[in-house]
């Protein structure tokens, strides 16, 4: 008989459906907060809004009486765009978060559930802005409980993640003087220093881990100009590095590439973090960010998460249902082992 089929207290697919059927691209987290809410309440939990901005808010759940849990789970509920609404065949649910990360959720709320059963009982948290700024996890961090350990949920493939890469975002400027096309000797152009920075940032060699891997850069904007016959007067470029260890010599020798023609400005940065692993567990390496740099005051940090971040972001996302399952029974294997440190 296949795994996704054994019953649980909670229904981890359903739960994931439902909550992909919600539409929480970053900003717009309120509705599917509400429906957790309303989710967790009806288990029995006591559950807290915990706002962000707006009317945006994280989503705090513990059972009665354990208000202060050793462990904690924890993902995030915002979406990249676009929104996709949610379907499933035999062995795959498909949509937006189904894997990043709201198959998570649900493989999460399930594992509490188990756990209740062996009397332990893990704290929930799910927060807003991770895939923009981390903006929940930030101000998560100014609420914690005294938890020991935290266990974030992304997508890692059921595997433990050793470290994650950080990010530092960097807006390169530059600013140059308009002038009539057929005159270019009247103008000066931005466009062209900002290529010329371009050119040599993509020189720079970039630092290396030996236990991780190269630090790695997109360039993925580039905006400039004001119409086809005008020297354009002001370009910009967004890049993001993908972090293997501290930025401060990175940060110097991207300012040294682009002057004179452009400054920069870091928009964000996300540090480095190496992550404890659990035995019998497999492990692989994140070369994506999460939220666990910003929040450090929850405990120690362990990585694990069902699904692939190769299809996370896609019009394809999908996670698969024995994986989803599996993930429940490692969540619950994960925090036992940590509950009795």
């Amino acid at each position: 008989m296949p795994l996704y089929s054994l019953e649980m207290p909670v229904d981890a697919i359903a739960l994931t459906r439902k909550l992909i059927d919600v539409e929480s691209i970053t900003g717009n987290e309120a509705a599917v907060g509400e429906l957790l809410l309303s989710e967790l309440a009806a288990l029995g939990y006591k559950t807290l809004r915990m706002p962000v901005e707006d009317e945006r808010f994280n989503v705090w759940a513990t059972w009665p009486g354990q208000e202060h849990p050793k462990v904690v789970f924890s993902t995030h509920m915002d979406v990249v765009p676009p929104w996709i609404k949610s379907s499933e065949d035999e062995t795959r649910i498909f949509g937006r978060g189904a894997c990043d990360a709201k198959g998570i959720i649900a493989a999460q709320v399930a594992a509490a559930e188990k756990l209740h059963e062996k009397g332990i009982y893990p704290g929930l948290l799910f927060v807003v802005g991770e895939e923009r700024d981390s903006t929940g996890a930030y101000v998560a961090n100014l609420h914690a409980p005294g938890s020991k350990f935290l266990i974030n949920g992304e997508p890692t493939d059921n595997r433990i993640g050793t470290a994650s890469k950080g990010a530092l975002r960097v807006n390169v400027i530059a600013e140059g003087k308009m002038a009539h096309s057929a005159y270019p000797e009247l103008g000066e152009s931005a466009i062209e220093k900002l290529l010329n920075a371009l050119e040599r940032l993509r020189k720079i060699e970039l630092p290396n881990n030996p236990e991780v891997g190269p630090c790695t850069v997109n360039i993925g904007m580039i905006e400039g100009g004001r119409a086809p016959n005008v020297i354009p007067d002001k370009a910009n470029a967004q890049l993001l590095y993908r972090l293997v260890g501290p930025s401060d010599q990175l940060r110097k020798d991207i300012e040294a590439a682009i002057a004179p023609d452009a400054h920069c400005e870091y928009a964000l940065e996300i540090p480095f973090v190496q992550l404890r692993t659990v035995p019998g567990i497999p492990t692989m390496t994140a070369k994506f960010t999460t939220d666990i740099p910003r929040l450090t005051n929850w405990g120690v940090p362990v990585l694990l998460g069902p699904g692939s971040i190769h299809v996370a972001h896609t019009t394809g996302e999908f996670i698969s249902k024995q994986e989803l399952l599996e993930a429940v029974e490692l969540y619950v294997k994960v925090a036992e082992f940590l509950q009795e440190e």
